[in-house]
């Protein structure tokens, strides 16, 4: 059955947390403040004069503002590459910032890891100067083109087989439809489920994630799973757009041998805990199960690391994918069977890497058993 419609093309170059992790206390209460505040608090320019002076509304307590010697000063932990985006084009965002909040912010070095810290006479200035960062960080973010993911490894010997032979077979009887070719087929070494795509810049947010998902074992993972790897089968195949005869994604389906949602269950439950931390944002309701086999992205990328299409700007670069016509492979392979396979490990990859086995390299890992 195919897929009722085409994902968006934010939901394309979703996967991107959109506050800053560390920070997940700081997103609602900003979400609750801009609700409050309205649409001119997101410019920033009001901001200052929205706080009371006495500072005893309660997103104040959000971050910790520091008294002085000189006045007040709150420290706000961001990774190296988003330094640029508080900086500014010759240093304006940052100027305009001390400018109309009455403060100074000081950024460590391109490249080095520290904390920012805003420094000012009064203490609403400093906190509207966090707010504003936090705002630009905020936005900025959604924009990162992913770098890792958590995956199911499903490059299984037998599963890379069964793939090669849906490869050749699809060449052999399928070459002469519109757009199919070689170019299109995942690279086999890196067959996987994804569950859900992190923005992950720096030492620390990568702990971060590590971290959580060694807590997602102990919370349900365990279980879920009574400590026993996940037994499962990769068979037939759907598409993701609307149109058979115009694909972009073709993908193998996976299910529980046994017939139980417990993979369905534990994916779910695991981006829930990641979006409720803010290393993930949410793309769909719940998690759809799927391994890519053929993706129109492979032509230009042939490592497989383009699970979703992203460029350098977080734009979808969509318009430039050449679809290709797959109605006689849905035909023709609806009930392929790729192999039955052993889950034991839900893996935190790190996109454009590869491991001595050809598979993403690894960040960390959640053991199943």
């Amino acid at each position: 059955r195919a897929a009722s419609r085409s994902p968006s093309l934010e939901e394309q170059c979703d996967g991107c947390p959109a506050t800053h992790p560390g920070q997940d206390r700081w997103a609602s209460v900003q979400e609750e403040h801009h609700s409050r505040a309205g649409p001119a608090a997101r410019g920033g320019g009001e901001l200052l004069h929205r706080w009371p002076s006495d500072c005893a509304d309660e997103p104040c307590d959000a971050f910790v503002v520091e008294e002085t010697d000189k006045g007040f000063q709150c420290r706000v932990e961001v990774p190296s590459p988003l330094y640029k985006y508080i900086i500014g084009k010759k240093g304006e965002t940052k100027k305009r910032i001390e400018t109309e909040t009455r403060t100074s912010i000081s950024i460590p070095k391109p490249g080095l890891e520290g904390e920012i810290v805003i420094t000012g006479q009064q203490r609403g200035g400093v906190i509207s100067a966090r707010t504003r960062i936090d705002v630009l960080l905020d936005s900025f973010r959604k924009k990162q083109p992913f770098t890792h993911f958590l995956s199911f490894a499903l490059n299984q010997p037998v599963v890379q087989e069964k793939f090669l032979q849906f490869k050749e077979e699809v060449l052999e009887k399928c070459s002469q439809d519109h757009g199919v070719s070689s170019s299109l087929f995942q690279n086999p070494a890196k067959l996987h489920l994804t569950l859900g795509t992190l923005v992950l810049l720096n030492e620390q947010e990568i702990q971060r994630a590590c971290d959580l998902l060694q807590q997602c074992k102990e919370d349900f993972v365990d279980q879920i799973t009574g400590g026993k790897p996940l037994s499962v089968e990769v068979a037939g195949v759907e598409y993701m757009n609307d149109d058979p005869a115009m694909m972009d994604v073709l993908y193998a389906k996976v299910h529980m041998k046994d017939g139980s949602d417990k993979l369905q269950v534990i994916a779910d439950q695991l981006v829930e805990k990641f979006v409720a931390s803010g290393l993930m944002l949410r793309e769909w309701d719940r998690v759809k199960l799927h391994a890519t086999v053929m993706n129109t992205l492979f032509r230009k990328d042939p490592s497989g690391a383009e699970e979703r299409s992203s460029t350098v700007s977080g734009k979808s670069s969509f318009k430039e994918r050449e679809s290709f016509n797959g109605r006689n492979i849905l035909k023709l392979f609806e009930n392929f069977s790729f192999g039955e396979v052993q889950l034991d490990a839900v893996l935190l990859s790190q996109r454009y890497s590869s491991d001595a086995s050809g598979y993403y390299g690894t960040a960390g890992r959640l053991l199943l058993h």
